[in-house]
C-alpha cells in the first residue's frame, strides 16, 4: 500500500464521524458531504506525515468549512426556501439529530453552533474549539455555554400562559401530551381524533401568509377547525414540539428551518385555541428551546 492509499484508508476511517459533525453543524446531509469531501481535497494538498493528530486536524478543517458555510448563510440577501436535501436524506437527518434540535440549532449564531456541537456533541476540547472559531479558550467556553442555555431554555412553564396562552393549572407535561395528540391526529388526517382533541369552541387564528387564498384569518368551532386541519395536515409531518417562552408550541420545519409556528391554548385536556405564526419577522423574533426530555 503506497502513501496515498494509506492516507485514503485513514481518512475513510474518520469519514463517518466527520459527516456526523458536519450534519449537526449544517443541518443538511448534502452540504455535510460537500464539507467532508472538501476536507479530503485539502488533506491531499498537505504533507500528512507531518500531521501528529490526523483526526484532530480533520475535525478542525471540517469545522472551519462548516463555519464558513454558516456565516455565508447569514450574509445572503435572499433566503433559499427549497431544501438542499431530498426527502430520504432529510428523513435520515431528522432521525439522527431530531427535528426540534435542528430547528433550535438553526437559531444559533455560527460560532455558537460550532462551539456547542463540537463540545456537547463530540467532546472536543475548548482550546481546539477556540482555534477553530478564532477565539481564546475562555471565549469558546462562553460561546458553548450561551448556546447550551438557548438550546435547553428554562424548562416548561407550569403556571399561567401568555395571551395566546395556556390555562392556569395545566402542567407542562399535560400540555405537551395535548399538543402531540393534536399533531398525531393532523399527520394521520384522522377527523375523529382531531375532534376529540379540540374543544367544541376552539378558535384558530393565523397570519395571512399561513393560509391558502380565501381562507379566513379566524376560524371557530371544532368541526370547521378539524376539517381545515385535516386538509392541510400534510404540514404536520414536518412538525416537532418546541418551547417558546416556556410554553409548548409546534414548529413546522420541513427542512429543519422554521417555516410556521403553532402556539396553543390548552384547557381541560383539549386544544382551546391556537395561532399559526408565519410572518418572517415574527418568527425571527422568537426564542426557541427544546422541551425538557429532548435537551439532554
Amino acid at each position: 500500500m503506497d502513501g496515498r492509499e494509506e492516507l485514503a484508508v485513514r481518512f475513510e476511517a474518520e469519514r463517518g464521524r466527520l459527516g456526523a459533525v458536519a450534519r449537526r453543524m449544517l443541518g443538511s446531509t448534502a452540504e455535510a458531504e460537500d464539507a467532508v469531501q472538501e476536507a479530503w481535497l485539502r488533506l491531499e494538498r498537505v504533507d500528512a506525515a507531518e500531521l501528529e493528530n490526523l483526526p484532530g486536524w480533520l475535525t478542525t478543517v471540517v469545522s472551519r468549512i462548516c463555519l464558513d458555510v454558516l456565516r455565508g448563510r447569514r450574509t445572503e440577501a435572499v433566503v433559499v426556501e427549497e431544501a438542499v436535501d431530498g426527502p430520504e436524506a432529510e428523513a435520515e437527518l431528522v432521525e439522527e439529530v431530531g427535528r426540534a434540535m435542528l430547528v433550535v440549532l438553526d437559531r444559533l449564531g455560527p460560532a455558537e453552533r460550532v462551539a456547542f456541537v463540537l463540545h456537547d456533541g463530540f467532546a472536543v476540547p475548548f482550546e481546539q474549539i477556540g482555534a477553530i472559531v478564532g477565539r481564546n479558550t475562555a471565549a469558546a467556553k462562553k460561546l458553548a455555554s450561551r448556546a447550551r442555555q438557548r438550546v435547553r431554555g428554562t424548562g416548561e412553564a407550569t403556571g399561567t400562559g401568555e395571551s395566546t396562552g395556556t390555562a392556569s393549572g395545566t402542567s407542562g407535561s399535560a400540555r405537551r401530551a395535548v399538543v402531540e395528540a393534536f399533531l398525531a391526529a393532523a399527520r394521520g388526517g384522522d377527523l375523529d381524533a382531531l375532534l376529540a382533541v379540540l374543544a367544541p369552541e376552539v378558535v384558530r387564528r393565523a397570519d395571512p401568509a399561513a393560509l391558502p387564498a380565501g381562507r379566513p384569518a379566524l376560524l371557530r368551532g371544532a368541526g370547521a377547525v378539524a376539517r381545515e386541519t385535516r386538509v392541510i395536515g400534510l404540514r404536520a409531518r414536518f412538525a416537532a414540539p418546541v418551547l417558546v417562552d416556556g410554553e409548548v408550541c409546534a414548529a413546522i420545519a420541513p427542512d429543519g428551518r422554521l417555516r410556521l409556528l403553532l402556539r396553543f391554548e390548552v384547557a381541560d385536556g383539549r386544544v382551546a385555541g391556537f395561532e399559526v405564526v408565519a410572518d418572517p419577522a415574527r418568527l425571527a423574533a422568537l426564542e426557541l428551546s427544546l422541551p425538557g426530555r429532548d435537551a439532554s
